[in-house]
């Protein structure tokens, strides 16, 4: 299924200039997202239609008919692009998607305006800069560089740069896109967000391929009851008895298991990990249910990997500081492994909580099926993984967030996480503050996908 790169005295040695884009490009690419960057596009406050009519601008100076571009959405503030890139027809399009909406970002929360893209120390930093304007950026500057190149696709490419990825709700691009203009974004497979290359202490060591993720599900906690003066306690009080519920959470643990995927990335990452744990990742990808908890204990990432988490996110109780609260509720955040129901995990959280007057409501969200590890796209990552970076191998992973490709899977586009773009392991900070990408990688990256999308769309 994947051919197997072992690891060599290449490993680490200094990146040939091949690596980079040509300057015209990198200069494009970094316009397109120093643009996309200070546009507040934020789930909640923000609007993702400037950054779509700013890029069909761009299309259309770069010759792109104004046939082959849309921008429109379930509202007007929130828009969408998409592009079509007209090719031979031998084959299904390839669909390139990426958003354009952020997590809100605080300006006292950051060191540096979220909302103004800086280079700083060899990153660029800004809301979105890793989640996920850099691919967005990318696929538009790449898209330009094969119209001026002339470059003859045998398939259609298509770019979708789509609003609402990060909160779901009524105006998710994607779901609008597939109920109202499904044949705009039909493809033959989705190259999305979701796998990037992995790296640590500037050290690549692999490269990521998102064929599966989990089921993000809310899950309510509610006590309810009389309350009264606060100066007459009773035993029955509603924030005692939540507390109680979200403590047997806490030490409740899911079950571990693997399925295709996951048995897959351990098996791989044995064969390049050089730490203390390789035995036992060996043995994970194996099946040894004894190795996957030694190695769910050593890493918050491949604990997540393993079993369905939940964990408690938002409390709230009380009506007054003199007074019995009458409510007390928290947000329980699931993240569900493929295979396993929502039902099953509340079923399972009821038993845990072990108390009646707790109550559960369920926000449920989409589940999707894992796609297949396509043979071609394995051999076209190895191709780009060799010309780049030599000795990286192409892994495949569970992704533990969520992202927009359960809802093309679920309409039968598989959807796979390809960014080749390197983010240290122990430097993820998306969503958080000072989000940022090394600059090396974001070019890096831009090359990557521009050498991957070339081969899955040349004559075989």
């Amino acid at each position: 299924m994947l051919r197997l790169i072992s690891l060599s005295v290449l490993f680490g040695l200094a990146l040939p200039a091949a690596t980079l884009p040509p300057e015209a490009d990198q200069r494009l690419s970094r316009e397109i997202f120093k643009e996309m960057i200070e546009a507040k596009s934020g789930f909640t406050t923000g609007s993702t239609t400037p950054i779509a009519e700013a890029v069909a601008q761009r299309l259309k100076a770069a010759g792109f008919p104004a046939s082959d571009i849309f921008v429109g959405g379930a509202i007007p503030r929130k828009a969408n692009l998409v592009v079509r890139y007209r090719g031979a027809g031998a084959r299904k399009p390839i669909l390139l998607l990426a958003h354009i909406d952020v997590v809100e970002a605080k300006r006292e929360d950051w060191s540096l305006d979220p909302f103004q893209l800086t280079e700083k120390d060899g990153y660029f930093y800004g809301r979105g800069s890793s989640d996920d304007k850099a691919q967005a950026a990318i696929w538009i500057a790449n898209l330009i560089r094969y119209k001026r190149e002339g470059f003859k696709p045998d398939r259609d490419l298509i770019v979708a740069l789509t609003a609402d990825e990060e909160g779901g709700g009524p105006y998710n691009g994607v779901e609008w896109l597939l109920k109202n203009h499904r044949d705009w974004i039909d493809a033959d497979f989705c190259l999305n967000e979701g796998g990037n290359g992995e790296s640590e202490n500037g050290k690549k060591i692999a490269n990521e391929l998102m064929a599966s993720e989990k089921t993000y599900t809310d899950f309510r906690l509610e006590v309810h009851n009389a309350g009264g003066h606060s100066s007459l306690p009773v035993p029955d009080n509603a924030i005692y008895r939540l507390a109680a519920a979200l403590g047997r959470i806490a030490k409740f643990a899911f079950p571990v298991k693997t399925d295709e995927v996951t048995e897959a990335y351990f098996t791989q990452l044995a064969k390049i990990d050089k730490g203390p744990n390789v035995a036992d990742l060996a043995k994970v990808g194996a099946g040894d249910r004894a190795a996957m908890e030694r190695i769910a204990a050593a890493n918050p990432s491949w604990n997540s990997m393993l079993r369905t988490t939940c964990v408690a996110t938002q409390l709230e109780g009380g009506h007054a500081k003199n007074a019995l609260p009458q409510l007390a509720a928290a947000n329980i955040n699931c993240r569900i492994l493929p295979g396993e129901s929502v039902q099953s995990v509340q079923d399972t959280l009821q038993k845990v909580i072990a108390d009646s007057q707790v109550s559960i409501k369920v926000e449920p969200d989409v589940s999707a099926p894992p796609s297949p590890l396509r043979p071609d796209l394995l051999k076209a990552m190895d191709r780009a993984n060799d010309s780049l970076w030599p000795g990286v191998p192409t892994i495949p992973v569970l992704s533990t967030g969520a992202t927009d490709g359960r809802f093309l899977r679920n309409a039968g586009i598989p959807t796979y996480g390809v960014r080749g773009i390197f983010i240290d392991r122990n430097d993820y900070r998306a969503h958080g503050r000072d989000e940022r990408v090394r600059v090396q990688s974001f070019y890096e990256g831009q090359t990557f996908l521009y050498d991957l999308v070339k081969t899955l769309s040349s004559a075989q």
